[in-house]
């Protein structure tokens, strides 16, 4: 259909669909005569198609500067900048909608798009601050927050939005969620991102950072996350927390991580009573999480300003439970304790009669070992074990996360001996652990423990391998009538033969009869 000027009607419908912002361009663009003299324009949606050749819109490429920062944040923000450019070159036509045949595909077009854009947000803190375009009906459908803010009862039309207590890679992680039903997260920016879904209620975004956490959660990152789990309120998330704290204790406490918690959260781990370490390390990683806060309040680095900001957390330091040695060779000469304290703590050691200290002076209890045993019975018979420097292996799999202390082994069978042992624990043919290690038999046919230098963590439901070299003496107790699955209190264990067994180990009969473990 033509008009009395010529102009095509669908063209001039179109028109009418687009935003305000694209008319007034359209009627400020100059009109120039074809050729041959005829009153014909172009088409207004031409505009539309030579975007590219002319003027452009303000897109991802100018707000997502390329940076050198190789910080994962940096790496989100471009990556999120190549899927925009990546979306408007897709709009080549008028009719790009035709193009894709789902309407989840159609709103991905729009994901950090300026296309049809009627909203912005400026997002981050000051000096860094960047400008996202938004669209207010598919926010509102992803988010209970985004409808109150434009279509609730005190809704204010803002063409612009400030948001700077979000991370920009974070509320980009959050919209691409929103527009494309895509989850996408990254170790960096997981939190950032639980942040934004917690402030705008998008739950089914927050369950998967919560998931993620819990998947790459290490004793290198647990005691930051339990701080902000607890600030989330994620009671799942703190309890995986608090089993690998307690677990590898020494690990979670010497990691640069738990210098970086809150003061409330770190008097809540010096008062755990499970805390799977010696005193001297708490101790010590104390004194570390002090310098660090000195630093973070810029104040001088002293003994003095170190005790003024542990204030009376440094109560909650079991340090008359350190053995004598470390307590006289670490704590005493920390120079944190006051003299007076030093000397009540020796006194304490010492006297019959024991002054009172401020300080808690009951053990932790830390953690019972649990153990699953494999076979039902266990023999020995002349020349039927001997080792000469092969390898006993088995594998093994639970359905809930473990921590893996060590193996209980069989000692000789013709009077008490000394073996030296060479524990190994793998998955798929990764090094997890390993110890060198001696132990003593007394001849009993009991088990007897050799363990890791620190508990290794297994994940549900893969396969490891356990593995121990022995050298000693040739004639040894071994297991019989195994079983291919053990229920030890919660945990299930599963067990098949390994391929790096060359000394006769298997499911049905030999050595590793136990995995020592905490749960």
């Amino acid at each position: 259909m033509v008009d009395a000027k010529g102009r095509n009607m669908k063209c001039l419908t179109f028109l009418l669909m687009l935003p305000e912002s694209v008319k007034s361009r359209s009627s400020k663009s100059p009109k120039t005569a074809s050729p041959s003299g005829s009153s014909k324009l172009p088409p207004v949606c031409y505009e539309i198609i030579t975007l590219k050749g002319k003027k452009k819109k303000k897109m991802a490429a100018d707000l997502f500067p390329a940076k050198n920062s190789g910080s994962g944040g940096s790496s989100t923000v471009q990556q999120y900048h190549q899927q925009n450019l990546n979306n408007n070159n897709t709009i080549q036509n008028c009719n790009w909608q035709g193009l894709y045949s789902t309407i989840r595909e159609r709103n991905s077009v729009m994901f950090n798009n300026e296309l049809m854009a009627d909203v912005h947000f400026l997002v981050g803190q000051p000096g860094g601050t960047e400008r996202l375009p938004g669209h207010r009906y598919v926010l509102a459908v992803g988010s209970s927050v985004f409808h109150a803010m434009f279509y609730g009862e005190l809704a204010e039309n803002k063409g612009e939005i400030r948001i700077p207590d979000v991370e920009p890679a974070a509320f980009l992680a959050m919209l691409k969620y929103i527009y494309c039903d895509e989850i996408d997260l990254s170790a960096d920016t997981v939190l950032a991102t639980l942040y934004a879904a917690k402030k705008y209620i998008v739950p089914h975004l927050a369950r998967a950072c919560v998931n993620f956490l819990e998947t790459s959660l290490s004793a290198k990152n647990a005691c930051v996350l339990l701080s902000q789990s607890c600030l989330f309120e994620e009671p799942e998330l703190t309890q995986r927390c608090w089993e690998v704290i307690d677990a590898q204790a020494e690990l979670a406490l010497r990691s640069e991580g738990f210098c970086d918690i809150d003061a409330q959260t770190l008097e809540s781990i010096l008062q755990r009573e499970t805390l799977n370490t010696k005193e001297l390390v708490v101790f010590e990683a104390a004194l570390s999480w002090a310098e660090a806060e000195c630093q973070r309040k810029e104040i001088t680095l002293s003994i003095d300003n170190k005790r003024k900001v542990l204030g009376e957390a440094v109560y909650l330091i079991r340090i008359p439970t350190m053995a004598l040695d470390d307590f006289a060779n670490g704590a005493a000469q920390s120079g944190v304790l006051t003299l007076h304290e030093t000397n009540d703590i020796f006194l304490w050691y010492t006297a019959a009669n024991k002054p009172e200290l401020q300080f808690a002076s009951e053990p932790r209890k830390g953690l019972s070992p649990q153990r699953c045993h494999r076979f039902q019975s266990c023999a020995y018979r002349s020349n039927q074990w001997r080792y000469r420097g092969r390898c006993d292996s088995i594998q093994f799999a639970v359905d809930k996360r473990v921590f893996i202390a060590g193996f209980g082994l069989y000692g000789s069978s013709c009077g008490s001996a000394e073996y030296s042992a060479r524990i190994e624990l793998k998955r798929q043919g990764v090094l997890l652990g390993q110890n060198h290690t001696k132990y003593f038999s007394d001849g009993s046919s009991n088990t007897f423990p050799v363990c890791f230098e620190y508990p290794v963590q297994i994940e549900p439901d893969t396969f490891y391998t356990a593995s121990v070299v022995l050298d000693g003496s040739e004639l040894s107790y071994f297991g019989q009538e195994g079983v291919t699955e053990v229920q030890c209190g919660r945990v299930t264990y599963q067990f098949q033969c390994s391929s790096d067994s060359t000394n006769g180990t298997g499911v049905q009969g030999g050595q590793i009869p136990e995995l020592i473990f905490y749960a």
